[in-house]
């Protein structure tokens, strides 16, 4: 028996990256998937979850687009008879344009896709769990929330939205049994941070990634998918509310000149 046996997860952003890794996860698990992204490639994770013995519905649409995750949360109920698990994956990354180059139209619709999007998932997925007096709703929001340095700055404010929406929606759900959780990611090798990779492995620095982390590389999205699984589970059973950092270690520290190292022996 899986951790998840049984149960029905929505999982957004699920085309690629971390969204891919944590359907593939769950469904590995025993969830029953619909896996949603705005590009076909989503069909491709549906057909990975089937090859390896799996149940999936693969669904294309906006996650910031109201119609379309009502839709998507309707389709997990029509499907499959239930929603116990949402995760609120899907964002963009919205590149580094400096502040004074900065217009109104570059945050549009990145907080439409970032914020409106987990804000939209917890909403529509809460009504179907609080009606089942149980559920788990995971975000990804990430270490740029949390302080400047990880991101351009809009990317930075959604994420720093993101973290405090599920504080504020898992206090609104009190006792409906709905949790509401976010995930925090670091530098993790995904198609919005691909260009990052690819450029150190082109220079030849491809040992570098990474290296003001403890741990010293980058991550990879099963590490995050691993995270989402906790939170999605049982094991959590008591958490709710929070933003769990996946990051290597990076944020445990302020900028440092250099780091003091003990002696052995």
């Amino acid at each position: 028996m899986g951790r998840l046996q049984d149960r029905v997860a929505l999982v957004t952003g699920a085309g690629s990256g971390i969204g891919r890794a944590s359907a593939r996860l769950f469904a590995a698990e025993g969830a029953k998937l619909v896996a949603f992204d705005r590009t076909e490639a989503v069909h491709e994770t549906v057909q990975m979850i089937r090859d390896a013995g799996g149940v999936a519905t693969g669904l294309t649409g906006d996650a910031g687009l109201e119609a379309d995750i009502s839709a998507a949360v309707a389709r997990a109920v029509s499907d499959y008879g239930r929603l116990d698990i949402c995760y609120a994956n899907a964002g963009v990354s919205g590149g580094y344009t400096p502040l004074f180059d900065m217009t109104a139209a570059d945050w549009t619709d990145l907080l439409r896709i970032n914020l409106i999007g987990p804000f939209l998932a917890i909403k529509h997925a809460a009504k179907v769990m609080a009606a089942q007096g149980k559920g788990s709703i995971i975000c990804t929001a990430s270490v740029a929330g949390l302080r400047s340095g990880a991101g351009g700055i809009p990317y930075s404010a959604s994420k720093a939205g993101v973290i405090n929406l599920v504080q504020t929606c898992a206090q609104q759900l009190t006792g409906t049994g709905v949790r509401v959780n976010a995930i925090c990611p670091g530098l993790i090798e995904t198609g919005m941070t691909k260009p990052i990779f690819d450029r150190a492995r082109e220079r030849g620095v491809e040992g570098r990634i990474g290296q003001i982390n403890p741990l010293q590389r980058g991550g990879v999205p099963e590490e995050i998918a691993g995270a989402a699984l906790f939170l999605a589970s049982d094991d959590s059973s008591y958490v709710d509310g929070q933003a769990i950092v996946v990051d290597g270690g990076l944020s445990s520290s302020h900028p440092v000149a250099g780091k003091l190292r003990g002696a052995a022996g």
